[in-house]
């Protein structure tokens, strides 16, 4: 059972997938995902500078060890107190580095376990025509491989943008206290850096959001072919299956390829830069040696600042690869959490029609005084609703009006493929109809023939529909849709374990389990497209007078696949190729000796074989 949304609203993003949000709308959300933990943020920053300062020392005590041992001053003093010192910085730049990338770490996990919530909530309220457009491969794909993606990015991100950082900025103003021209000279290498960055972030994304988009497409079709096994087996489909499978698996793995070629070359690039950087920094020592302006441990310090710093810069710029790769899945998730929500269209006031169940199409309303009809109110109504699965394919609802008062009930017959399934998809707000409009009670609950049993008791999956529920009422749920023998399957009665990894439940036993989960949402309509049609024959009888139980009171619509279902409604529909060819109550099509009436000789024909047999 699903909740529809009230009304269509506005038309769903171009093309079949899910937004993607910008570089800014990202940085907006994480911004405003970090409130509560910038002050730690800060401190971090802190740390990491004090950190990578004291990381300093060990290339100056070098240096300054190397010219003492030139000048001939050095003893074994000197040598102990210089390894101390720089033991003393190693723990305490250790000690440093360790907090910071822990700190940064838990405030990273705690935005991204923010950030996935916030997807799962607002995943968990879009309209369906949207996600079943896009494909729910598509938003299973963002909310497991993305957020994968992202927090194993973590361990290599976070060093990079915090550590790394620091170290670069610092080492680079120990650099100019020691001498300005050995900052200068690395200051002139780093255009090639700025080059192979600028090149990577015109390459890289592109890359790998196609990557990321191909892993959607092959999760798509592994959960395609997973949900309709039956159907695979049934139509030796499965060579079919399995080379679509195969093919996207294999865009996949191109362009998983293509990504690490762009690395390698991003790789190649970074070893250019690093050549250029210590053979610059050679020169300017030699030459600021020569001149007398520099001594030979301050060449020492500075070719070990240069050194040190190459390692963080290259993998500040590295990272980058791993950056961009997190930071496109980053942007899927958010594409869906800031994704505006259709905003629902005014729900016109109850519109009076006699509840005769005769077509109304040419007025809508009619005085009493003049019919002798009690008027009521309109719950759903249909106007030229027109609609396509495909852009330029055929039209499977073709110009479908359609009136159903308040509190009546309304079947819909016709043979396969006459548009049934679709019509009460866009009726219950699944589907959006291409032309037309759609008007229904706010609260529309629908079940289809795939219900589902969720893991966990029976106490969990009624009160899904109802939160907070006393035991009483769902007792009586049970009872009123003939599942009260589920209480019976074990000693804990409400909190019986069903489902995955709990007590099996049969076809007849789930429908049942779904229509009292209907019956304690209480909706203002009520659809059933063919909700009771897996139990079989056995359970047939059962499962009708369960669905009379939930629909008695309300308004409701039927998808009936037993004709026996459509004749106590109040009005009947048929449908053939999409388009409404016949409309009465049960004895009316009767009487009139057309569609219908073949439908329900065939039908009776059925039953009176299948009890002779």
């Amino acid at each position: 059972m699903s909740r529809a949304p009230a009304t269509d609203g506005p038309a769903p993003p171009d093309g079949p997938a899910l937004p993607v949000a910008g570089g800014r709308a990202t940085a907006t959300e994480v911004w405003r995902l970090s409130r509560g933990h910038r002050l730690r943020l800060a401190a971090v920053g802190l740390v990491g500078i004090v950190g990578t300062a004291v990381d300093l020392v060990p290339p100056v005590a070098i240096g300054y060890l190397v010219d003492r041992v030139r000048a001939g001053t050095a003893d074994l003093g000197t040598v102990l107190t210089v390894t101390g010192v720089m033991a003393l910085s190693a723990v305490l730049g250790a000690a440093g580095t360790a907090l910071t990338i822990a700190h940064a770490t838990r405030v990273f996990h705690t935005v991204l376990a923010a950030l996935r919530e916030r997807l799962v909530s607002r995943a968990l309220l879009l309209p369906r025509h949207l996600v079943e457009r896009a494909g729910t491969g598509d938003l299973i794909s963002r909310s497991s491989d993305d957020v994968t993606a992202v927090a194993d990015a973590a361990p290599a991100v976070i060093p990079a943008l915090t550590v790394t950082a620091f170290t670069v900025v610092v080492s680079l103003g120990g650099l100019a206290a020691l001498e300005w021209p050995y900052a200068a000279a690395f200051a002139v290498v780093l255009p090639v850096y700025a080059l192979a960055l600028r090149w990577y972030l015109r390459v890289g994304p592109r890359v790998y959001r196609a990557e990321r988009a191909a892993m959607s497409a092959r999760a798509q079709q592994i959960l395609e072919s997973q949900r309709g096994y039956a159907t695979v087996l049934g139509f030796g489909l499965a060579e079919h299956r399995h080379r679509a499978v195969l093919t996207d698996s294999w865009s996949v793995a191109v362009l998983s390829i293509r990504a690490r070629t762009v690395q390698s070359m991003l790789n190649a690039r970074l070893n250019l830069g690093e050549c250029l950087s210590l053979a610059a920094v050679l020169v300017v020592g030699f030459v600021l040696v020569d001149h007398g302006r520099s001594t030979v441990g301050g060449a020492t310090t500075a070719m070990l600042l240069v050194l040190r710093l190459l390692g963080p810069v290259n993998q500040l710029l590295f990272v980058v690869d791993t950056l961009q790769s997190a930071l496109a899945s980053l942007s899927r998730m958010v594409g869906v959490v800031t994704m505006p929500m259709p905003m629902p269209m005014p729900i016109p006031p109850p519109t009076p029609v006699p509840v005769s169940g005769q077509d109304t199409e040419a007025e809508d309303t009619t005085e009493a005084g003049e019919t002798g009809a009690v008027e009521t109110a309109t719950a759903v109504r249909l106007r030229g609703v027109v609609f396509h699965y495909a852009d330029d394919g055929p039209p499977v609802l073709d110009d479908i009006g359609l009136d159903l008062p308040a509190g009546q009930h309304l079947a819909i017959v016709g043979p396969s493929g006459a548009g049934k399934t679709t019509l009460a998809s866009v009726i219950a707000g699944v589907h959006r109809p291409d032309d037309g409009t759609v008007t229904r009670p706010r609260r529309t609950a629908v079940i289809t023939q795939e219900v589902h049993v969720f893991a966990g008791t029976l106490r969990e999956n009624l009160t899904l529909a109802a939160p907070g529920t006393p035991d009483p009422d769902l007792r009586a749920a049970l009872e009123a849709t003939g599942a009260a023998d589920l209480l019976d399957l074990s000693p804990d009665a409400l909190d019986t374990v069903v489902g995955t990894g709990g007590h099996p439940l049969t076809d007849a036993q789930a429908q049942q389990l779904a229509l009292a989960r209907l019956l304690l949402a209480d909706p203002d309509l009520a659809i059933l497209d063919e909700a009771t049609a897996e139990a079989g024959s056995a359970h047939a009888e059962r499962l009708d007078r369960a669905a009379e139980a939930v629909l008695a009171g309300r308004t409701g619509i039927v998808i009936a696949h037993r004709l026996s279902q459509a004749a106590p409604c109040d009005r009947i529909v048929v449908m053939d190729a999409g388009r409404v060819i016949e409309t009465g109550t049960h004895d009316a099509l009767l009487a009139a000796d057309g569609t219908y009436a073949r439908l329900w000789a065939v039908w009776q024909a059925g039953q009176h074989s299948g009890a002779s047999g």
